[in-house]
């Protein structure tokens, strides 16, 4: 039997708060969702009044090497062993206990018992990055322009909280995610469309909704706008009956006469500054939306590079590509998620996994691989953060003798371009693939690093909120840190 105990107990401590570290943490974690004003912070990011709540361009705190971030999110746990971390330990101990009680969250995982992997592995592109051949051949291909961390882990494995840990850094309802702080403290360089967009599968929502993208206590203008890759790009955008020519206009001069009216009564009422710019910029984006969006402008060997109109890949393939036009045309934050299968968690595999996991990985494998290569082409990789990730990853145990349960000790992030060092590999797991051992990171810490890039600090970007400066990272409760090893160049400050 091997024994794989010494490593993992070297990474216990790494995981889950001291009770002092859990006290600080909760402490503030419940208080009042009304919006407050901002308060001065060192770095002149933000001005004391209502007013400064807009989406126009902001300076960052220092130079900045990328402009814009793409977020793949496979929601439901992508497992990490079968897909990026090859462990020969699994096939060569399958059926044996495994050498430490394993930490399972539903039901059929309680013998322990360690399950191979039918699917093989390839050394990719110059660097030699381990894909497997058998599920993700297309990012594969792009391993020289990747940086794998294998040494992400989470506070939570369940999904809701998971994603919430991912997206928030937190497991708390109603704290903004990482595209509002974005947009926040950026803003957005194209005034006519929104500066954080998300681009769901048009036939429903992923596990958690809309709390994947909200702005929390954030003023409402820093949510995420969902745009539809199906139909009609944006609802209710148009009128429902067509009004003779300098109606529509004369209309939204009107409107904007109310609203600067009602605006003096209420100074300094961020939520009523958020709607009357909500409808300022819907009026704007009649006119620029549907050509951003429009993929029939495309050639034909970009979109079949995407996958367009084949029935597999077309749906994820065309939010793909739509990413990549609106950051082309300066949106600030891209949200792209999975293809909805087995009620909104795709990688979500307890069961028949070597049956399910190839069929999620073929919708997403060939869209992911061309965003990056065709961002690189078009010289937009540079400026532009593309993350393929989700909220944990999976035991390398057995569940109902057929899948993999929940595992938030270990998971596995794609990130490519806006300045992370490509062709890499950040951390390692045990021998198993249970633990991560060696430097992790945790989300806070990929947050703390994906801000840095923007130019950015995550101890001084914040928002004032209940009595309370808070921040993306909540540093130094969290121990967030910027994770130097897979950048390139020094820190900034």
């Amino acid at each position: 039997m091997f024994d794989g105990r010494q490593n993992s107990e070297k990474a216990n401590a790494a995981y889950g708060p001291t009770r002092r570290t859990m006290l600080q943490r909760t402490a503030m974690g419940i208080g009042s969702l009304a919006l407050t004003h901002l308060m001065q912070d060192a770095s002149g990011l933000r001005a004391a009044t209502a007013e400064s709540f807009d989406l126009k361009p902001k300076p960052s705190h220092f130079p900045a090497q990328a402009k814009s971030i793409i977020m793949l999110l496979q929601n439901g746990g992508p497992s990490q062993m079968d897909l990026f971390d090859p462990k020969p330990a699994l096939n060569q101990y399958a059926g044996e206990k495994h050498p430490e009680d394993v930490e399972s969250f539903q039901p059929g995982s309680e013998q322990d018992i360690v399950k191979g992997t039918s699917f093989k592995f390839a050394k990719y592109g110059q660097a030699g990055l381990d894909f497997s051949s058998d599920l993700v051949p297309h990012l594969g291909d792009a391993a020289d322009d990747v940086c794998q961390i294998r040494s992400m882990w989470s506070d939570n494995n369940n999904h809701p909280q998971g994603m919430r840990v991912l997206n928030t850094g937190k497991v708390f309802l109603g704290r903004p995610t990482l595209g509002s702080w974005v947009s926040y403290a950026l803003g957005s360089e194209n005034q006519n469309l929104p500066a954080y967009i998300v681009l769901r599968d048009p036939e429903g929502y992923n596990n958690g909704g809309t709390t994947i993208w909200t702005n929390g206590w954030l003023p409402a203008m820093y949510g995420g706008s969902e745009v539809q890759s199906k139909g009609a790009p944006v609802l209710n955008l148009k009128p429902a009956m067509a009004a003779p020519a300098g109606v529509q206009q004369t209309n939204l001069e009107l409107l904007a006469a109310l609203n600067q009216e009602r605006r003096k009564l209420y100074p300094q009422d961020s939520r009523l500054e958020a709607r009357i710019q909500h409808y300022e910029l819907a009026a704007r984006m009649q006119l620029a939306a549907e050509k951003t969006l429009d993929l029939s402008r495309e050639t034909a060997s970009t979109r079949k590079r995407y996958g367009i109109d084949q029935p597999e890949t077309d749906g994820y393939g065309r939010r793909c590509l739509m990413a990549r036009r609106l950051v082309e045309s300066g949106v600030r934050f891209v949200l792209v998620t999975a293809p909805i299968q087995h009620g909104g968690m795709p990688w979500d595999h307890h069961g028949y996994l070597d049956r399910d996991i190839p069929k999620i990985s073929r919708q997403v494998d060939q869209p992911s691989a061309a965003l990056i290569a065709d961002l690189k082409q078009r010289g937009l990789l540079d400026e532009t953060i593309v993350i393929w990730s989700g909220e944990f990853g999976r035991l390398p145990t057995g569940q109902r003798g057929t899948g993999r349960d929940h595992n938030r000790f270990a998971f596995t992030t794609l990130v490519a371009g806006g300045g992370f060092k490509s062709g890499c590999v950040h951390g390692a797991t045990d021998a198993f693939g249970y633990k991560a051992v060696e430097d992790l990171v945790s989300c806070p810490d990929l947050h703390a690093t994906l801000l840095h890039q923007l130019g950015l600090d995550h101890d001084v970007l914040s928002f004032r909120h209940s009595g309370r400066d808070e921040t993306l990272t909540d540093s130094p409760v969290s121990e967030a840190r910027v994770v130097s090893e897979i950048i390139n160049g020094p820190l900034r400050s």
